[in-house]
């Protein structure tokens, strides 16, 4: 049970939440290497690990002296909650002298788990001090050697711990005193020690900002070990290295679809590209739509190019149709946005495409409106009936759907659009069947961010279209409980359109269907079932952008999924799903984290991050 005095704030205090949010970023600025799940830091003393004569207070942080005080033998220590971790690579704490008491007779420093708390640091094995009476340091002996200064009260000790050379030294009011010890062994505990009346410490592990300027001496580490990084040498194997970068290099722009910027490269550094072009681009052409949020369109472009592919795995196909309701709701998706917005370019936004006229959903999409017993969704995809057993209950694509998907132009005119050069424009007509020119489709050409498109007619802001043919919202209520009530930030569900929120909750019933048939045919789901309550819950709020799920709709959230459906389409081609670049910089972040994790500690100075920049 922890001693509290005077001093100690409430965890509901919203000073003590401060200061723990300040103690938080200061550590995690310091010892950015260290998880603390695994190797927590020390940021208080213990106690459970303190002899009978020491009390605590302040939040533990304040240490006293409450013994007898006549000789050694009344000595007393406190070590702290946790040892030092080896992935800090250097650690550094200060203790501020309130009261020297009686005779100062103070140690600060360190020790293993175990050792005596009866005695002062420094005076038995595994245990390391620095003592204010005489300036002394005491390295596992009861016999000390001349060090530094004394100190008293007033007066700010410091202890930095330097796990890359095992060596200790001591700061005095912000001036370093020089090594004390070397060779220190792991896992040791910052330490304290009194042994008169009136002695009082103050310990600060982070809580504020230190008088010693640590952050200057670890970037002087910092900059030896990046500067033995640098100088390592390679030797003759320059050039095979070389290759192999570039290659890697290569594959990862390939595998993000950033086919000008992987033909230029490939063209510089004489490598060749191993995904075909048209592949290339039919990818870039489905990512750029699944961050537009336009994810309706982005799983028919899948289905037409990539036959089966969703079929094979249905956790994909789940996890894009919830973004498809979401993005329903978000206003984005063309199911709804067909019915609030109306323009030539919109209406045609994607090659092959159906119609996106108000008639679209009820005669051109392919959906199944049976009810809660249809469990096939919208965009002409449904999951392969597994067995017999299921072909009377779980009825498959309709024949159009079929038949659309295969005698579709757009599989044919995407490999004629793709295989032109990409620095060529097609000309544009306002007719629903006209190609979208390879310039446009260019990630890289185009300003693009976070799924937020800039430059179009119809430009996608932060979810929501701007348009000037937005139809007006009706002002009657919507059924199902929900309105068309103009959201705080001006933005409505659906973009306030009754038919778009009619669909929408149509596609609801949908989702909610092939949920069913997926537990049938695969067993309960708790991620599906958490990802549908999470999209159907945006319907329970007046304001779905400012609620407690609303993050949903942040156009960011696309990213992940875009990623997804990006590797399973590279796999389905047996290409790799992640780039080897991404594999190679992912394994030497384990690798390094491991080490100095294992007491490596000029791993923890090694982040792959700062050679990234």
């Amino acid at each position: 049970m922890a001693e509290l005095g005077a001093g100690n704030l409430p965890l509901g205090d919203p000073v003590f939440n401060y200061q723990e949010h300040e103690l938080n970023e200061r550590l995690k600025r310091l010892y950015p290497a260290v998880n603390e799940e695994e190797t927590p830091l020390p940021r208080s003393w213990s106690p459970k690990d303190k002899y009978s004569y020491i009390g605590l207070s302040q939040n533990n942080l304040r240490v006293h002296y409450k013994g007898h005080g006549k000789n050694h033998k009344d000595a007393a220590s406190v070590r702290a909650t946790h040892p030092i971790p080896a992935a800090c690579g250097i650690y550094y704490f200060e203790v501020k002298i309130v009261s020297k008491g009686r005779d100062g007779y103070m140690g600060i420093g360190l020790s293993a788990q175990g050792v005596n708390m009866n005695r002062l640091p420094g005076w038995d094995k595994h245990s390391y001090g620095y003592h204010g009476d005489d300036g002394h340091s005491f390295c596992s002996s009861g016999t000390g050697q001349p060090y530094g200064p004394t100190f008293t009260t007033g007066d700010v000790i410091g202890c930095c711990v330097n796990l890359i050379n095992n060596t200790c030294f001591y700061t005095k009011n912000g001036i370093s005193l020089g090594v004390a010890f070397t060779d220190l062994p792991p896992n040791l505990y910052p330490t304290v020690g009194l042994q008169t009346p009136g002695e009082i410490v103050d310990a600060n592990f982070g809580q504020q900002p230190f008088v010693f300027d640590i952050e200057d001496y670890m970037s002087e580490w910092r900059a030896k070990i990046h500067g033995m990084i640098a100088r390592f040498p390679i030797g003759e194997r320059l050039g095979e290295w070389q290759t192999v970068l570039q290659n890697m290099v290569s594959s990862y722009l390939v595998h993000h679809g950033y086919c000008a910027t992987a033909t230029a490269f490939a063209r510089a550094t004489e490598t060749m590209i191993q995904e075909d072009q048209t592949s290339i681009k039919n990818r870039q052409r489905i990512q750029k739509l699944v961050l537009a949020g336009r994810v309706g369109e982005a799983i028919e472009a899948t289905q037409q190019l990539y036959p089966s592919l969703l079929e094979r795995n249905p956790n994909l196909l789940f996890m894009l149709k919830c973004r498809q309701f979401v993005e329903m709701v978000n206003g984005t998706d063309s199911e709804v946005r067909c019915l609030t917005i109306r323009s030539p370019k919109s209406q045609d936004s994607y090659p092959g495409s159906p119609s996106l006229s108000p008639h679209h959903g009820a005669a051109t999409t392919h959906l199944h409106t049976g009810g809660s017993n249809s469990p096939t969704c919208s965009n002409g995809v449904t999951l392969t009936n597994k067995s017999k057993n299921h072909s009377g209950k779980y009825p498959s694509a309709s024949s159009s759907a079929s038949s659309s998907t295969s005698s579709s132009p757009s599989s044919i005119n995407y490999s004629e659009s793709n295989s032109s050069d990409s620095t060529k424009s097609q000309p544009h007509s306002t007719n629903s069947t006209q190609e979208t020119s390879d310039s446009e489709m260019e990630i890289e050409t185009e300003h693009y961010t976070n799924g937020v498109v800039e430059g179009s007619s119809a430009r996608i802001m932060n979810g929501t279209y701007k348009h000037e043919e937005i139809l007006q919202p009706d002002d009657n209520s919507i059924g199902n409980g929900v309105t068309d009530e103009v959201c705080s930030n001006g933005r409505q569900l659906c973009g306030g359109n009754q038919a778009a929120i009619e669909r929408m909750i149509q596609f609801g019933r949908e989702l909610q269907a092939l949920n069913e048939q997926l537990c049938r045919e695969y067993g309960k789901n708790a991620t599906h079932k958490k990802m549908l309550q999470d999209a159907f819950s945006l319907l329970a709020y007046s304001d779905p952008w400012n609620c407690p799920v609303g993050q949903q709709l942040d156009p960011t959230q696309r990213e992940s999924l875009c990623s997804a459906l990006n590797s399973a389409i590279l796999e389905s081609q047996n290409l790799p799903k992640q780039p080897p670049l991404m594999l190679a910089l992912g394994q030497a972040t384990e690798c390094v984290q491991l080490m100095a994790r294992v007491r490596s500690g000029s791993c923890s100075f090694a982040r792959v991050d700062n050679f990234l920049h």
